[in-house]
Parts: C-alpha cells; structure tokens; sequence
C-alpha cells in the first residue's frame, strides 16, 4: 500500500510541475527562481509599497538616487510566482536609468521581459508597475 501511495504522490508532483512549466515562459521562472536584487535598499531615497486587494499580493520597492539616476533598486514580493518575477524583471528594466526614462517604462515592456503572463496572470504586471510609479512619485518631490 505504501509504494502505491509513494507512486500517486511522485505522480501529482510531477503533474504540477509540468502544470508550472507549461503555464510559465523560461524567462518568468528564471526570474521566480533567481529573483534579482532582492532585499531592501538601506537609507533609501523612496520606498513604496502597493498591495493588490484582490488577491493579496505585495510588492514593496526601494531605491537609491545619485546624480539623476536610480543606482539601486531592490524589491520584496509576497504572493504569486507572477508577482515575484515581475518585481525581479523591474528592478533590471530601471536600475540605472534617468527618473524620465525609468517612468517611461511600459507594461508592455516589463511583460516582455518576463516572456509574457497568463491572462490570469495579468494583475501582477500592474502592480509592478504601481510600485515603480508611487516610488518615482516620492523622488520628484
């Protein structure tokens, strides 16, 4: 009884496995599994945090400013493997960039970097980018 138990279980596990794969670009995953500049930015410039109500995902954001240009960003996530990635492939698309050219980034671009996102998927996108707008916010003050 315990093998075919033992069977089911290796079976369901890579089921879901072949589920993330096949739902999941490269890119994306790469991003989840080996999130860039992950952390907090110590004595940062801005820091913004935006929650979606909806399904409870956090993205928080900080950075750095020297001489017009963003030279660290860092993120926290907590919620989906979407979310977390997305929050990784932002922190690349606008470290080092001007504040005009970082606020010019679009969610396009962001969802490109990321190989694309499941229709389902979508919100995490947004709020990437709600993060980087209310950060940008706070540095042109």
């Amino acid at each position: 009884m315990r093998a075919a138990r033992k069977e089911t279980l290796q079976a369901r596990s890579r089921s879901r496995h072949g589920t993330i794969l096949g739902m999941y670009s490269p890119e994306l995953l790469d991003h989840f599994e080996h999130p860039r500049n992950a952390g907090e930015v110590v004595n940062a410039d801005a820091v913004a945090q935006v929650e979606n109500p909806a399904c409870g995902d956090i993205l928080k954001l900080s950075l750095k400013m020297a001489e017009g240009h963003i030279v660290e960003i860092r993120f926290l996530a907590k919620g989906c493997v979407p979310a977390m990635a997305c929050g990784s492939a932002l922190t690349e698309l606008v470290r080092g960039k001007t504040l005009e050219a970082a606020s010019g980034l679009s969610r396009e671009e962001l969802v490109q970097a990321v190989g694309g996102l499941p229709e389902t998927s979508v919100h995490a996108s947004h709020l990437a980018m709600d993060a980087l707008a209310a950060a940008l916010k706070q540095v042109k003050i």
